[in-house]
């Protein structure tokens, strides 16, 4: 059962020696992202999430986050999930089929950078995010509900990125964007909306927690169904 064990073991996100910080992950990141070509889509990527993660961890120290410890396991949770996928240890099983598109295209020069960061977005959000939801409660002893406020506030900041990337990353004046099909790809897909699918997911496998063979069943048709979507993000335009 390769997917259920994604979200079963105990873990801490504390700091200390007790589990990975969020300055581990951060160190991570940027290890990345001083490794590879600017124009890696995989590097296009990081640099949208390292931004997040900064940001979480400013808005933690200002004491924006009702239960900081919380939010820390969430997020690192989160991270850890990416990190593995596209930077994992060797003999680590092969990366979940949401990330196969991105890592597969990654270097095609047809694919813009914008569709490397949506792929990226929509992997980590529509598969990543709900089984970090999981594991979290796991490690915290506490229901999903618990962690609400915290899902929501890391959401709006993820959200926020998504018109900031539009203005980075969207190329030519604004008159040429309306003929452009990159316009048309961000129209058919809402990270928002994406955002509470991934809730309603991570609801349904804690509920599920006790069912181990639907648990895996519903994990990877997830994992397919997001994998699906991000190769439709990658054709090169």
């Amino acid at each position: 059962m390769p997917q259920l064990e994604q979200f079963t073991a105990p873990f801490d996100a504390g700091p200390g020696p007790a589990g990975p910080s969020l300055d581990g992950v951060l160190a991570r990141m940027r290890a990345l992202d001083a490794a590879l070509p600017p124009r890696d889509g995989v590097a296009v990527f990081n640099r949208v999430y390292l931004a997040v993660t900064e940001e979480v961890g400013r808005r933690v120290d200002r004491g924006r986050f009702p239960d900081p410890h919380a939010a820390i396991t969430l997020d690192v949770r989160f991270a850890e999930r990416y990190l593995d996928a596209v930077d994992p240890a060797p003999g680590v099983r092969r990366p979940p089929a949401c990330w196969r598109p991105l890592l597969q295209f990654r270097r095609h020069p047809g694919v813009r950078p914008l569709q490397f960061a949506l792929a990226g977005i929509n992997a980590h959000i529509g598969h990543d995010l709900a089984l970090a939801v999981v594991d979290a409660c796991r490690s915290l002893g506490c229901e999903p509900a618990a962690l609400e406020d915290e899902f929501d506030r890391v959401g709006d900041l993820l959200v926020s990125l998504e018109e900031r990337l539009r203005e980075e990353l969207m190329p030519g004046p604004d008159l040429l964007q309306i003929a452009d099909p990159l316009t048309h790809l961000l129209g058919a897909w809402s990270l928002e909306r994406a955002r509470d699918a991934t809730w309603t997911a991570a609801r349904a496998l804690w509920a599920l927690r006790r069912l181990p063979d639907v648990a895996v069943e519903f994990t990877e048709r997830l994992d397919t169904a997001v994998g699906f979507a991000g190769r439709m993000m990658l054709t090169p335009l």
